[in-house]
């Protein structure tokens, strides 16, 4: 991943809204959810969320895919998860990690 990918992923991250959005997502799956259970769930203006929805898309970390008359928004989870091995390819010099600082999804598998 080019370091100006990362930063504009963590950018759009950075904003309180955006972050809750991306992180009901992730909770949903891959599946997401439509705009309208969105707004129910965060309680946020549509036009807020509109923009909101925007900005993660163009920061690559959201898919949209449209049923019918609805718009579903979902986590890409590849970009998510190129995003954290970005920030962890190089912990602990390239030894492996002690359990602090190991990713809570390998301190689960072990």
């Amino acid at each position: 991943m080019k370091s100006i990918t990362a930063v504009n992923r963590l950018a759009a991250l950075a904003q309180e809204s955006r972050l809750a959005v991306f992180r009901l997502l992730v909770q949903k799956g891959p599946e997401g959810l439509c705009v309208s259970d969105i707004q129910s769930a965060l309680k946020v203006p549509s036009a807020t969320l509109s923009f909101h929805l925007k900005e993660l898309v163009n920061a690559g970390l959201l898919k949209s895919r449209q049923e019918g008359r609805f718009i579903y928004y979902a986590p890409d989870f590849k970009a998510m998860n190129d995003l954290l091995g970005y920030l962890t390819e190089n912990c602990c010099a390239g030894e492996p990690c002690d359990v602090e600082c190991a990713p809570k999804t390998a301190r689960l598998e072990k």
